[in-house]
């Protein structure tokens, strides 16, 4: 429904007017000069006799009744038409870098059909369903129309993260996200839900399942945003990513030009964030899982929480590094942050991560404790050719990474390959000086493409440069042969793909179709080659114990397997239905959403990342059952994330003759974090007593204050891996100077158990608040000799 005296329209209405906007405003030089641009092209489209204005959200239930949505009408096979050819690059009417491309050419008297048989629409993040002609009356409104499997819309989010930053609805701006779905996986509300959470999307959100609103405006591609002013009126189109820029001018002025005219109104929309009723959990879409197989520690990508964890093979925690909050800083464990990290590799401690949304990769040292970054600039990057050394090198959103060999005569892990899935290509890192498949001999550091020409595709190709990837979104190297490759989860294609490690050949193994432009051959077939067919997969791992590649087949919720020999791909696990049933055998379990797996156990255990279900899941490969991991945090683990604080423990009192040693003082300013180091040594031929709570606690008395927040206390488990305490600086200090206790308590025995004693001791650390940051506080070491 149109407001009255309006004619409801597509973009194409706005084409003439915008696209000689924009001419103009190449040709501008000064800000002053954009402004006036922008406020007189809002003067004439104001003055229409009648506005563009956008069609009514459809009222009523809609899915919520019971009603499933309607299934997209498939195209004949291979006969999908053609995009337009776009006047100029980045205009109303052009796409600008990274716009995905839409179903938009589906026939007209399709759509009209689909139109009359639309129900009513579901509504996230707010109390009730929105109105365009009552609620956002008085509103410049930001319609952003996108799909959460699209890399181009999730680059798109910042952007919009800062516009709501900058101009609330109390100043006259709101951002209504229309998600309409690419897969049928993506038209499901729950699916919908867990994407808003994930990407931290706070403003409403509508689920057009049938994409009647995209339909009756002839949206074409993702994302694509449309700028509305106070009466529904359609004033700016934008498509494609990176028109940040443009996106700010526009809102500015538009609300600026509104308000001089009294028709900006500063009522509140009523916002419900779905994620604010979700209970507690160690995982929070956990994204990708590896396996360290000299001590078969896991390491999960704890994506949600913005954090990697080292647990053991029991689930325990051993170290958790970053989180709760997003955040882009290297050092100590304590204060070091990531941004949904994805993919994670580990050697000889050493581990890499894909900081996916920091468009960074990450290098975390266990022994040193120490977070650092080895490739990308912290910003996304539009460079399709690379060569710099990594901390010079642009890069775009990498999401998966994997360690692989060079042709360098010493055979070791020097390569870290890299499934940029911004660019849709792949890239490499070298970790020492090596030489890539026809490439001379490359320096240490240097981060580079290796295959993809960066258009977004499902091209196969012998040259590397000329085959074409589609959000390729996970990893497995095959290193041996008659395999030497890598396996490729190329996610928008919905196909696994091959690259050589010899000659860097793309060739196809299973899922999607033979038109390389056709990123709609999706679904849920097992079959040969071709014939098989995936939905967006985002996770590989090689079996070479059995010669067999298995799949998260992420939006069928399935695991799959893939003989890479025949091509023949068969579900192994899942029902195809998005739940969490942990059954008595692989068929009867399910998944939703995997997006990671990893091999371990000497090929007996599968570990997948299940993550809409926020859970890794073990699949034994012999017995074919399904278990859950259950994670969890210990006393000795150095924890940083979001664990539910534990109540105060009581403080033992020391003994008497308990020494007290007085440590030198340390400065520190507020916010940073201190570190103690507990260098204990019991006498020869004793032991830690089983059972018996040795443990440490931090008191400060006359300045409880430096506590607040903090972990108190902790237990000792072992002499031979002692816990590390971590302590930050308040941001509010009501003192310069502090002394902070640690007391410690150890209960041992002789070897044959015939004694047994406890003994305590006491560390005084003055703290001395300063202004003055440093850059790097040395951790304290706590020594003693019982």
């Amino acid at each position: 429904m149109a407001a009255p005296g309006a004619r409801s329209c597509s973009l194409s209405g706005l084409l003439p007017a915008q696209t000689s906007l924009e001419y103009a405003l190449l040709d501008a030089v000064t800000q002053e000069e954009k402004d006036s641009l922008v406020y007189q092209y809002l003067q004439k489209v104001d003055g229409w006799e009648q506005d563009l204005s956008v069609p009514e959200f459809p009222e009523g239930e809609g899915l919520a009744s019971g009603w499933g949505p309607l299934p997209e009408p498939p195209l004949p096979r291979g006969r999908r038409p053609p995009l337009k050819r776009w006047a100029r690059r980045g205009s109303a009417a052009a796409p600008g870098r990274g716009a995905s491309p839409s179903r938009a050419s589906v026939p007209r008297r399709r759509r009209r059909r689909r139109r009359r048989r639309r129900g009513g629409l579901e509504w996230l993040n707010t109390e009730e369903s929105i109105s365009v002609y009552k609620d956002l009356c008085g509103k410049v409104v930001v319609l952003d129309f996108f799909t959460y499997c699209c890399i181009n819309c999730i680059h798109l989010l910042p952007d919009l993260h800062a516009l709501e930053h900058t101009y609330s609805d109390k100043d006259g701006l709101l951002i209504v996200g229309v998600h309409s779905a690419k897969f049928p996986n993506e038209k499901v509300l729950d699916n919908v839900k867990s994407a808003i959470l994930r990407y931290n999307i706070t403003h409403p959100v509508v689920n057009d399942a049938d994409a009647s609103l995209w339909q009756e405006l002839e949206v074409s591609c993702w994302p694509t945003l449309i700028i509305l002013g106070p009466r529904g009126n359609m004033l700016f189109s934008l498509i494609g990513e990176g028109h940040r820029e443009k996106l700010f001018l526009y809102t500015s002025i538009a609300l600026k030009y509104y308000k001089d005219r009294g028709q900006i109104r500063d009522n509140k929309i009523g916002i419900k964030l779905y994620k604010d009723s979700l209970p507690p959990s160690p995982l929070l879409f956990p994204g990708k899982v590896t396996i360290d197989h000299v001590s078969n520690r896991l390491v999960i990508a704890d994506t949600g929480h913005h954090r990697i964890l080292v647990v053991w093979r029991n689930g325990q925690i051993q170290y958790s590094i970053g989180g709760p909050n997003p955040g882009r800083k290297d050092g100590m464990f304590s204060e070091s942050t990531f941004n949904s990290p994805q993919g994670v590799a580990i050697m000889d401690n050493i581990i890499y991560v894909a900081d996916t949304e920091n468009h960074l990769i990450r290098k975390i040292d266990l022994e040193a404790e120490m977070v650092s970054t080895v490739a990308g600039i912290g910003i996304q990057g539009t460079d399709k050719e690379g060569g710099a050394k990594g901390e010079e090198q642009p890069i775009s959103s990498p999401w998966d990474i994997v360690f692989g060999r060079s042709g360098s005569e010493v055979q070791r892990d020097d390569i870290l390959w890299i499934a940029m899935a911004g660019t849709h290509q792949i890239w490499a890192f070298l970790l020492d000086c090596g030489r890539l498949p026809k490439k001379n001999e490359l320096k240490k550091g240097t981060c580079l493409r290796f295959a993809g020409s960066g258009n977004e595709e499902n091209r196969n190709n012998s040259y590397p440069h000329k085959a074409g990837f589609a959000q390729p979104s996970g990893l497995s190297l095959a290193s041996e042969d008659p395999w030497s490759c890598l396996f490729v989860a190329d996610s928008e294609s919905s196909t696994v793909r091959t690259v050589s490690l010899k000659d860097g050949a793309v060739k196809h193994l299973v899922g999607g179709e033979r038109d390389p432009m056709n990123l709609f051959a999706f679904g849920d077939v097992d079959g040969v080659g071709i014939n098989a067919k995936l939905q967006h997969p985002l996770g590989v791992t090689w079996d070479k114990k059995r010669n067999l590649v298995y799949v998260a087949d992420s939006y069928n919720h399935k695991i799959k397997v893939v003989d890479p020999k025949t091509k023949n791909c068969t579900t192994l696990a899942g029902t195809g239905n998005a739940s969490n049933v942990i059954g008595s055998n692989f068929t009867d379990s399910t998944f939703n959403e995997p997006g990671g797996l990893c091999i371990g156990e000497n090929g007996q255990l599968l570990y997948v990342a299940d993550t809409n279900n926020h859970q890794i899941k073990v699949m034994d490969l012999e017995t074919k059952t399904v278990s859950v991991l259950p994670v969890f945090r210990s006393e000795s683990a150095m924890v940083d994330g979001p664990f539910p604080a534990e109540k105060q423990k009581t403080l033992p009192r020391l003994p008497k003759s308990a020494p007290d040693i007085r440590l030198s003082p340390v400065a520190a300013s507020p916010g940073q974090t201190l570190q103690f180091k507990l260098r204990l040594d019991l006498p020869s031929g004793t032991k830690l007593t089983e059972g018996a709570p040795s443990c440490w606690f931090l008191s400060a008395e006359g300045n409880e204050w430096l506590l607040q927040g903090q972990i108190p206390s902790g237990e000792i488990e072992s002499i031979s891996s002692q816990p590390t305490i971590s302590l930050q600086i308040p941001g509010d200090c009501l003192s310069l100077e502090a002394v902070l206790s640690i007391s410690v308590f150890l209960y041992y025995c002789s070897a044959d158990s015939s004694a047994c004693m406890m003994k305590g001791i006491l560390f005084s650390q003055p703290l001395q608040i300063t202004d003055t940051q440093q850059d790097y506080i040395p951790p304290v070491e706590l020594k003693y000799i019982f």
